[in-house]
């Protein structure tokens, strides 16, 4: 089922580059924001393991860390019974992020994708699921699985010039 659709080249707009003045560098100084490229989000979501997940409950926004997988351009991720699972129920849009930085360089990338939440319920599919490498960290069974399928696929890089 093909429900992921990405122009090539960059995800977010057509600027490759947007300078801000760094604050705290003094005058002249600039910080260079890069959009990512959809190759690049899909590299960074395919090496890391942990991620917070925004979705909406009857008190507004709320955000939980999970340890997910990304698997055939999807995010997956285990639960039990709550708040994250009620939105998997209700089909809800949500978000999930993830990022590295470098607090020495003050240096940094984020990825954002955003989708619905959907619990995964057939039997062949939570079989393949369970054979991936998704451990979690957090105590409890986890023994359902929730998957974002992503509508849009964002991602930025903030670097000094002459950084990486």
């Amino acid at each position: 089922m093909d429900v992921f659709r990405l122009p090539a080249g960059p995800v977010a707009g057509p600027a490759a580059d947007v300078f801000a003045p760094a604050v705290s560098e003094g005058p002249g100084c600039r910080v260079r924001w890069q959009e990512l490229t959809r190759d690049e989000c899909f590299g960074l979501l395919a090496r890391q393991q942990v991620g917070r997940v925004a979705v909406v409950d009857d008190r507004g926004p709320v955000v939980f860390p999970v340890n997910f997988v990304f698997d055939r351009h999807m995010v997956v991720f285990r639960t039990d019974e709550g708040t994250k699972l009620d939105a998997a129920a209700r089909c809800s849009r949500v978000a999930f992020e993830i990022d590295g930085i470098d607090a020495a360089a003050r240096t940094g990338w984020s990825v954002v994708v955003r989708g619905e939440a959907v619990e995964v319920t057939g039997r062949r599919e939570l079989a393949r699921l369970r054979k991936l490498p998704l451990v979690s960290w957090a105590p409890g069974a986890g023994s359902r699985y929730v998957r974002i399928l992503p509508a849009k696929l964002t991602g930025r890089r903030i670097a000094r010039p002459g950084g990486p």
